[in-house]
């Protein structure tokens, strides 16, 4: 990791915009925003999931920014989704950047007649490329660590 004693305002401020893209990708999700989630991207991004884990191949990968739409649809399938950004490592290369961060995902779901919670893992490796002064995913990698389903617990049965 590196050691950031001195950073300059340039690179923090970076910093805090690489933050806020991994964030507005996050609230667009959950705010079933598809148009503002594809716009954190590059016209010839690499979208690639790994359901399976690293090291495995990919479930899927998508090219072009438009190719994501059904990704990004795919979320009104739940009834509600919340997902939490955990810690994030970036390393900045003038206008490109690589990094790893960290997401539980929480999707609320019904199914045959009961109210489930499906929670997931999971791990974001990227490239970011700097364009007119604003950061923009290049290619994301969606890797899932771990995922559980359980029925959820109705609020007056506690």
């Amino acid at each position: 990791m590196a050691d950031h004693t001195e950073l300059t305002p340039a690179e923090a401020a970076d910093r805090l915009s690489l933050r806020e893209l991994f964030d507005a990708y996050a609230h667009c999700a959950d705010r079933r925003d598809g148009e503002g989630q594809k716009a954190l991207f590059t016209d010839d991004t690499v979208f690639a999931v790994y359901m399976d884990g690293e090291g495995t191949e990919p479930t899927y990968v998508l090219h072009g920014r438009e190719a994501l739409t059904p990704v990004f649809q795919d979320l009104n399938r739940y009834e509600v989704t919340t997902h939490f950004n955990g810690q994030s490592t970036v390393v900045i290369d003038g206008d490109r950047a690589t990094g790893e961060s960290y997401t539980i995902a929480h999707h609320v779901f019904s199914e045959d007649g009961a109210r489930k919670i499906m929670i997931a893992s999971l791990r974001y490796l990227d490239t970011f490329t700097k364009i007119d002064a604003r950061w923009y995913f290049a290619e994301r990698k969606l890797i899932l660590d771990w995922s559980e389903t359980r029925t959820m617990t109705a609020p007056d049965a506690v």
